[in-house]
Protein backbone atom coordinates (compact mmCIF):
# COMPACT_ATOMS: atom_id res chain seq x y z
CA UNK A 1 0.00 0.00 0.00
CA UNK A 2 1.70 3.05 -1.20
CA UNK A 3 3.01 5.44 2.27
CA UNK A 4 0.64 8.78 1.95
CA UNK A 5 -2.53 5.96 1.62
CA UNK A 6 -1.04 4.17 5.15
CA UNK A 7 -0.15 7.92 6.92
CA UNK A 8 -3.98 8.31 5.73
CA UNK A 9 -5.61 5.75 7.62
CA UNK A 10 -2.99 6.15 11.10
CA UNK A 11 -4.51 10.08 11.40
CA UNK A 12 -8.11 8.93 11.40
CA UNK A 13 -7.51 5.80 13.43
CA UNK A 14 -6.00 8.04 15.76
CA UNK A 15 -8.44 10.65 15.20
CA UNK A 16 -11.17 8.16 15.56
CA UNK A 17 -9.80 6.39 19.00
CA UNK A 18 -8.11 9.52 20.96
CA UNK A 19 -8.57 9.56 24.11
CA UNK A 20 -11.02 11.86 25.56
CA UNK A 21 -11.72 13.34 21.79
CA UNK A 22 -15.64 12.22 22.01
CA UNK A 23 -16.40 12.66 25.57
CA UNK A 24 -17.03 16.09 25.17
CA UNK A 25 -19.43 15.15 22.00
CA UNK A 26 -21.14 12.57 24.36
CA UNK A 27 -22.32 15.08 26.43
CA UNK A 28 -24.57 16.97 23.98
CA UNK A 29 -26.13 13.73 23.17
CA UNK A 30 -29.82 13.96 24.33
CA UNK A 31 -31.88 11.15 25.34
CA UNK A 32 -35.14 10.69 23.04
CA UNK A 33 -38.64 10.39 24.16
CA UNK A 34 -39.62 9.55 27.00
CA UNK A 35 -36.00 8.95 28.52
CA UNK A 36 -35.73 13.05 28.34
CA UNK A 37 -37.91 13.01 31.79
CA UNK A 38 -35.05 11.36 33.97
CA UNK A 39 -32.29 13.87 32.71
CA UNK A 40 -34.24 16.62 34.57
CA UNK A 41 -32.91 16.71 38.28
CA UNK A 42 -35.02 19.36 39.07
CA UNK A 43 -38.10 18.05 38.27
CA UNK A 44 -36.87 14.94 40.04
CA UNK A 45 -36.07 16.92 43.28
CA UNK A 46 -39.54 18.57 43.23
CA UNK A 47 -41.41 15.61 42.65
CA UNK A 48 -39.24 14.23 45.89
CA UNK A 49 -39.81 16.86 47.80
CA UNK A 50 -43.69 17.13 47.51
CA UNK A 51 -44.13 12.58 48.03
CA UNK A 52 -42.08 13.12 51.22
CA UNK A 53 -44.25 15.99 52.69
CA UNK A 54 -47.42 13.84 51.66
CA UNK A 55 -46.09 10.77 53.01
CA UNK A 56 -45.66 12.57 56.71
CA UNK A 57 -48.89 14.27 56.26
CA UNK A 58 -50.88 11.44 55.89
CA UNK A 59 -48.84 9.68 58.67
CA UNK A 60 -49.42 12.48 61.04
CA UNK A 61 -52.96 11.93 60.59
CA UNK A 62 -53.49 8.77 60.94
CA UNK A 63 -51.38 8.63 63.94
CA UNK A 64 -53.35 11.59 65.25
CA UNK A 65 -56.77 10.71 64.38
CA UNK A 66 -56.93 7.80 66.99
CA UNK A 67 -60.11 6.35 65.09
CA UNK A 68 -61.22 2.97 64.78
CA UNK A 69 -63.10 1.97 61.31
CA UNK A 70 -65.29 -1.33 61.41
CA UNK A 71 -66.28 -3.29 58.20
CA UNK A 72 -69.45 -1.35 57.85
CA UNK A 73 -67.02 1.87 57.09
CA UNK A 74 -68.51 3.63 60.39
CA UNK A 75 -66.49 5.97 62.36
CA UNK A 76 -66.91 4.92 66.11
CA UNK A 77 -63.53 5.79 67.88
CA UNK A 78 -61.08 4.54 70.53
CA UNK A 79 -62.75 2.20 73.34
CA UNK A 80 -63.37 3.54 76.45
CA UNK A 81 -62.71 1.90 80.09
CA UNK A 82 -64.77 3.45 82.37
CA UNK A 83 -66.34 2.60 85.82
CA UNK A 84 -70.16 2.35 86.09
CA UNK A 85 -71.65 5.17 87.11
CA UNK A 86 -73.22 5.62 90.37
CA UNK A 87 -77.44 5.76 90.81
CA UNK A 88 -78.71 7.87 88.81
CA UNK A 89 -75.59 9.51 87.19
CA UNK A 90 -75.43 9.93 83.60
CA UNK A 91 -72.99 10.97 80.72
CA UNK A 92 -73.27 14.55 79.61
CA UNK A 93 -71.32 14.18 76.21
CA UNK A 94 -74.24 13.91 74.11
CA UNK A 95 -74.31 11.61 71.26
CA UNK A 96 -71.31 9.63 71.56
CA UNK A 97 -68.35 8.74 69.36
CA UNK A 98 -66.68 6.40 71.63
CA UNK A 99 -67.15 2.91 72.37
CA UNK A 100 -68.07 2.67 75.88
CA UNK A 101 -67.00 -0.45 78.10
CA UNK A 102 -67.98 -0.98 81.76
CA UNK A 103 -66.52 -2.89 84.71
CA UNK A 104 -70.22 -4.78 85.62
CA UNK A 105 -73.73 -4.11 85.71
CA UNK A 106 -75.15 -1.10 86.95
CA UNK A 107 -76.74 -1.03 90.47
CA UNK A 108 -80.68 -1.55 90.83
CA UNK A 109 -81.95 2.76 90.61
CA UNK A 110 -85.57 1.62 88.65
CA UNK A 111 -88.79 0.81 90.90
CA UNK A 112 -90.16 -2.46 89.45
CA UNK A 113 -93.75 -1.09 90.61
CA UNK A 114 -93.34 1.84 87.74
CA UNK A 115 -94.14 1.74 84.33
CA UNK A 116 -91.12 2.83 82.13
CA UNK A 117 -91.35 3.59 78.46
CA UNK A 118 -88.83 4.10 75.85
CA UNK A 119 -88.63 5.94 72.79
CA UNK A 120 -86.30 4.99 70.19
CA UNK A 121 -85.48 7.67 67.19
CA UNK A 122 -83.62 6.12 64.15
CA UNK A 123 -82.66 7.60 61.12
CA UNK A 124 -86.02 5.59 59.29
CA UNK A 125 -88.36 7.11 62.23
CA UNK A 126 -89.57 6.03 66.33
CA UNK A 127 -91.24 3.83 67.63
CA UNK A 128 -91.98 3.35 71.50
CA UNK A 129 -91.02 0.08 73.63
CA UNK A 130 -93.24 -0.28 77.15
CA UNK A 131 -90.50 -1.80 78.93
CA UNK A 132 -91.74 -4.91 81.52
CA UNK A 133 -89.96 -3.87 84.76
CA UNK A 134 -92.05 -6.01 86.73
CA UNK A 135 -91.11 -8.98 84.57
CA UNK A 136 -87.77 -8.45 83.93
CA UNK A 137 -86.62 -6.21 86.91
CA UNK A 138 -82.44 -6.59 86.37
CA UNK A 139 -82.96 -6.38 82.12
CA UNK A 140 -85.28 -3.48 82.34
CA UNK A 141 -82.40 -1.58 84.99
CA UNK A 142 -80.08 -2.06 82.50
CA UNK A 143 -81.63 -0.96 79.56
CA UNK A 144 -82.76 2.13 81.34
CA UNK A 145 -79.22 2.55 82.50
CA UNK A 146 -77.11 2.27 78.73
CA UNK A 147 -80.50 4.58 77.19
CA UNK A 148 -79.78 7.33 79.84
CA UNK A 149 -75.76 7.07 79.46
CA UNK A 150 -76.29 7.57 75.65
CA UNK A 151 -75.04 3.90 75.21
CA UNK A 152 -77.22 3.24 72.30
CA UNK A 153 -76.60 6.54 70.18
CA UNK A 154 -75.10 6.24 66.80
CA UNK A 155 -75.37 2.37 67.11
CA UNK A 156 -76.92 0.66 64.15
CA UNK A 157 -79.73 -2.31 63.49
CA UNK A 158 -77.06 -4.64 62.54
CA UNK A 159 -78.83 -7.92 61.23
CA UNK A 160 -82.32 -7.41 60.13
CA UNK A 161 -83.91 -10.42 58.89
CA UNK A 162 -87.99 -10.28 57.58
CA UNK A 163 -90.18 -11.86 59.21
CA UNK A 164 -88.04 -13.17 62.13
CA UNK A 165 -85.86 -9.81 64.12
CA UNK A 166 -84.24 -6.83 64.26
CA UNK A 167 -81.52 -6.93 66.42
CA UNK A 168 -79.46 -4.00 67.54
CA UNK A 169 -77.14 -2.59 70.60
CA UNK A 170 -73.55 -3.80 69.50
CA UNK A 171 -71.60 -0.75 69.28
CA UNK A 172 -69.34 -2.02 66.76
CA UNK A 173 -71.28 -3.46 64.18
CA UNK A 174 -70.35 -6.99 64.14
CA UNK A 175 -72.97 -8.65 66.25
CA UNK A 176 -70.00 -9.46 69.09
CA UNK A 177 -70.05 -6.47 71.14
CA UNK A 178 -71.05 -5.49 73.81
CA UNK A 179 -70.81 -3.38 77.10
CA UNK A 180 -68.15 -5.26 78.82
CA UNK A 181 -70.45 -7.67 80.99
CA UNK A 182 -73.63 -10.32 80.85
CA UNK A 183 -76.99 -10.51 82.62
CA UNK A 184 -78.56 -13.27 83.98
CA UNK A 185 -81.27 -14.61 82.09
CA UNK A 186 -84.82 -13.37 83.07
CA UNK A 187 -88.37 -13.98 82.24
CA UNK A 188 -87.43 -16.58 79.37
CA UNK A 189 -91.05 -17.97 79.19
CA UNK A 190 -92.42 -14.68 77.85
CA UNK A 191 -94.51 -15.16 74.62
CA UNK A 192 -92.72 -13.96 71.64
CA UNK A 193 -95.55 -12.70 69.13
CA UNK A 194 -94.57 -10.08 66.80
CA UNK A 195 -93.33 -6.71 68.20
CA UNK A 196 -91.76 -8.69 71.35
CA UNK A 197 -88.69 -6.93 72.90
CA UNK A 198 -85.99 -9.72 73.81
CA UNK A 199 -82.39 -10.28 74.85
CA UNK A 200 -79.27 -11.58 72.28
CA UNK A 201 -77.59 -14.04 73.84
CA UNK A 202 -74.88 -16.83 71.85
CA UNK A 203 -76.56 -19.99 70.35
CA UNK A 204 -75.11 -21.99 73.77
CA UNK A 205 -77.96 -22.41 75.50
CA UNK A 206 -75.93 -22.01 78.84
CA UNK A 207 -74.63 -18.54 78.34
CA UNK A 208 -75.84 -15.32 79.38
CA UNK A 209 -77.73 -12.76 78.32
CA UNK A 210 -75.40 -10.16 76.12
CA UNK A 211 -75.22 -6.90 78.40
CA UNK A 212 -76.36 -4.57 75.29
CA UNK A 213 -77.98 -6.34 72.40
CA UNK A 214 -81.43 -6.55 72.19
CA UNK A 215 -83.91 -7.66 69.42
CA UNK A 216 -87.70 -6.75 68.21
CA UNK A 217 -89.22 -10.03 66.62
CA UNK A 218 -91.25 -9.32 62.91
CA UNK A 219 -93.54 -12.36 63.49
CA UNK A 220 -95.00 -14.42 66.09
CA UNK A 221 -91.85 -16.50 67.20
CA UNK A 222 -92.32 -19.37 69.46
CA UNK A 223 -89.08 -20.47 68.70
CA UNK A 224 -87.56 -18.64 70.50
CA UNK A 225 -89.51 -18.60 73.98
CA UNK A 226 -87.72 -20.33 76.69
CA UNK A 227 -84.29 -19.60 75.21
CA UNK A 228 -84.26 -15.61 75.51
CA UNK A 229 -85.58 -12.76 78.10
CA UNK A 230 -88.48 -10.86 77.41
CA UNK A 231 -88.01 -7.57 78.73
CA UNK A 232 -90.54 -5.46 76.48
CA UNK A 233 -93.03 -4.82 73.45
CA UNK A 234 -93.25 -2.19 71.15
CA UNK A 235 -96.44 -0.44 71.41
CA UNK A 236 -96.36 2.67 69.17
CA UNK A 237 -94.36 2.59 65.80
CA UNK A 238 -94.08 -0.97 64.80
CA UNK A 239 -94.33 -0.63 60.93
CA UNK A 240 -91.34 1.62 61.58
CA UNK A 241 -89.33 -1.68 62.94
CA UNK A 242 -90.56 -3.71 60.16
CA UNK A 243 -89.07 -0.84 57.34
CA UNK A 244 -85.49 -1.01 58.91
CA UNK A 245 -82.83 -1.92 55.72
CA UNK A 246 -83.17 -5.64 55.89
CA UNK A 247 -79.23 -7.28 56.07
CA UNK A 248 -77.48 -10.21 57.23
CA UNK A 249 -74.38 -10.42 57.83
CA UNK A 250 -74.17 -13.75 58.49
CA UNK A 251 -75.15 -14.89 54.80
CA UNK A 252 -73.73 -11.25 52.81
CA UNK A 253 -70.62 -10.58 53.26
CA UNK A 254 -70.99 -6.77 52.10
CA UNK A 255 -74.89 -5.91 53.39
CA UNK A 256 -75.77 -1.85 52.96
CA UNK A 257 -75.18 0.00 56.06
CA UNK A 258 -77.70 -0.78 59.26
CA UNK A 259 -80.44 1.92 60.03
CA UNK A 260 -79.09 3.97 63.24
CA UNK A 261 -80.19 4.67 66.30
CA UNK A 262 -80.05 8.21 67.25
CA UNK A 263 -81.14 8.36 70.91
CA UNK A 264 -83.23 6.87 73.50
CA UNK A 265 -85.26 8.62 76.02
CA UNK A 266 -86.99 6.80 78.75
CA UNK A 267 -90.18 7.85 80.69
CA UNK A 268 -91.17 7.13 83.87
CA UNK A 269 -94.70 7.21 85.33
Amino acid sequence: MPRKKQTVQQQRRRRVYREGEFSGEATKLKPKGAFRFFQNYTLFAIIGTVALAGGLALSAFYTGSGTIRNDSGSVRGDDVIRETPRAGETSTTGAVTEIKQYTGAPAMTIDPAKTYVATVRTDRGSFKIELLASDAPETVNNFVFLANDGFYDGVSFHRVIADFVAQTGDPTGTGSGGPGYTLPVENADGAFTEGTVGMARPADASSPNNGSQFFITLADTPTLEGKSTVFGRVVEGLDVVRNLTARDPQLVQDPPPGDRIESITIEEA
